[in-house]
């Protein structure tokens, strides 16, 4: 191997040269207390930063083994080392006249949720981290004292601050690493204890201009009337106490003001960790629970509706639905299906983001509206059915208008002001009829049952003469080939860098698993499969460092909205 001395030589060489010569430095150089890894260099793209990998022993990162002994506790060491590592980037940044941050180097910074990603590797043997270099040219030539700037200067200095165990505050590691462990915890205990979520008491749920960030300055915790207090042990704090939404169906009212979505918004996050100071860090959900909004202008791919929808314009059959731009409640239908069908366990639904056709009807109205109310069947009249025959739980947030779902609801919960109150008992006694269905829909099991077969041929990333383009402009678009895919209705997806991940994840399974027609579930399953056993890496031949692992309920959501998708059949 080549050590950091010939590396500096080559530099020398290369000064001022043709922007060509970068590729001399492709190769292994040891730093002495790192090794420096460059696989790839593509002069024609120096927009496009290059990847180093930054390897450094065990016997010198220091980091002790009880830290990364279990697969959740190295997740959580690798996202606190991945966070040290651009806050020293940021830190060593230079800044141009204008005081504008000059940063040429960078990683896949992560945001307020802890995810599996490509940024970080910490092994028995080594920590690695894959950091992205913006090599510097002017007019073509190599700007040498920039980039002896970049190799001798900064990357040194921000791998002995953020990799060596020795530099690092150990009680902050400590904390975050157990905090993870403790919330994974939970999740696991979840289901034994016939819950959803637990919802730590004290949680700060308010976000700011419903970002993903904490608004200190306007927040209210979360409190809990103490007959609705549950506790769960968990093996580094203690115990945790909150709010357990439990499983059947649960409804939570309170108006626009009283904290109900911002507690339905924390309970959707909750099926990701989150960082120490986020305030929703002790709100923890079951990983299969899944958020369906109403979602106008989405493209549906022959989906069966016809437990929520009887008859549609134009006489078009329900139970093989597609539209290029659907209405609401028929997209919010799909979606349940759609999230059914690949095997959620839980469905959550608020009024200010559902189709009211969807969620209710008002029976007070059945007898003057009785041909229109045929047409539709409300999730009210449903989710009993839902429940009782797939197992799935159902949480309904909502004002006076989800009244319906009183007499079905096996938990009745009131918010306000961020108190949540049991009200079950005073909400069994009040007059509500439930309109019921009378139509055969021949079991809610039958249809979720039903494998619909995706064509092959229909996911197709390329684009002109390239084989594939994969592009991510913001978390919630994705350019896939020719399409581009509309995701601003998967709430639950976090990170760009999963959306990013989405992609390579469509063309892995055409590649891998589409060279005949399969179920829409069984590839979502061969995905999970492979990501658990062979990790992010198997979805590109070359190393990448700005991979996030999304869940499958994602992943399909962005299947399901490729608006070249075709589906063969339904069995």
């Amino acid at each position: 191997m080549r050590d950091k001395k010939e590396f500096y030589s080559i530099l020398t060489d290369i000064w001022e040269r043709d922007i060509s010569e970068y590729v001399r430095l492709i190769g292994d150089f040891d730093f002495t207390r790192y090794v420096l890894k460059i696989n790839q260099i593509n002069p024609d793209q120096l927009d496009a930063p290059t990847l180093l990998m930054i390897r450094v022993p065990q016997s010198i990162a220091g980091f002790p083994p009880h830290l990364f002994n279990t697969p959740v506790r190295r997740t959580a060491l690798e996202d606190f080392l991945t966070r040290k590592i651009a806050a020293q980037i940021e830190s060593v940044a230079r800044y141009d006249q204008e005081g504008l941050s000059r940063r040429r180097l960078s990683i896949s910074e992560p945001g307020q949720k802890i995810l599996p990603r490509t940024s970080m590797l910490v092994t028995d043997e080594y920590v690695e981290a894959r950091i992205y270099a913006s090599l510097p040219q002017r007019d073509g030539r190599i700007t040498g004292q920039f980039v002896k700037e970049i190799f001798f200067e900064e990357l040194p200095e921000v791998v002995n601050a953020a990799l060596v165990y020795s530099n690092i505050g150990a009680g902050e590691l400590e904390e975050f690493v157990d905090l993870m462990e403790d919330a994974d915890q939970v999740r696991q205990i979840l289901p034994t204890r016939g819950l959803v979520s637990l919802v730590g008491e004290g949680s700060h749920l308010a976000r700011m201009d419903q970002t993903d960030y904490p608004d200190y300055d306007h927040i209210t915790p979360l409190t809990i009337a103490e007959d609705l207090v549950t506790e769960v042990d968990v093996p580094n704090a203690g115990s945790v106490r909150g709010l357990g939404i439990p499983s059947g169906i649960t409804l939570i009212l309170g108006d626009a003001y009283s904290g109900r979505t911002e507690l339905m918004n924390a309970v959707a996050s909750g099926i990701y960790n989150h960082v120490p100071g986020d305030g929703r860090e002790r709100v923890v959900t079951v990983p299969d629970a899944v958020y369906i909004k109403a979602e106008a202008g989405r493209s549906i791919q022959k989906v069966d509706i016809s437990p929520f929808v009887r008859k549609l314009p134009g006489d078009t059959e329900p139970d093989q639905f597609s539209a290029e731009t659907a209405d609401p409640c028929s997209a919010q239908a799909a979606a349940a299906i759609e999230n059914l069908e690949i095997g959620a366990r839980a469905l959550l639904f608020d009024e200010t983001s559902s189709s009211p056709a969807f969620l209710t009807r008002d029976s007070r109205l059945e007898s003057i509206m009785s041909a229109a109310v045929e047409k539709i069947v409300p999730l009210s009249v449903l989710a009993r059915q839902i429940v009782d025959e797939l197992g799935v739980s159902i949480v309904v947030a909502g004002s006076s208008s989800v009244a319906e779902f009183i007499p079905v609801a096996d938990t009745v919960l009131r918010i306000e002001d961020f108190h949540v109150t049991d009200v079950t008992k005073d909400a069994k006694t009040i007059a509500v009829s439930m309109p019921e269905d009378t139509a055969d829909t021949g079991g809610i099991t039958a249809i979720v049952e039903r494998n619909r077969w995706i064509v092959p041929t229909s996911i197709d990333p390329s684009f002109s003469h390239m084989d594939q383009v994969i592009d991510t402009p913001d978390l919630k678009l994705l350019n896939f080939g020719n399409s581009i895919i509309d995701l601003s209705g998967v709430t639950q997806l976090a990170d760009v860098h999963q959306t990013t991940t989405i992609g390579l994840i469509l063309y892995y399974a055409k590649l891998r698993y589409m060279d005949e027609g399969r179920p829409m579930r069984e590839v979502m399953d061969l995905i999970d499969r492979d990501l658990s056993t062979e990790g992010l890496e198997c979805l590109s031949r070359d190393l990448r460092g700005d991979l996030a692992r999304p869940r499958r309920y994602e992943i399909a959501a962005a299947l399901n909205r490729l608006d070249t998708l075709r589906i063969s059949h339904i069995d």
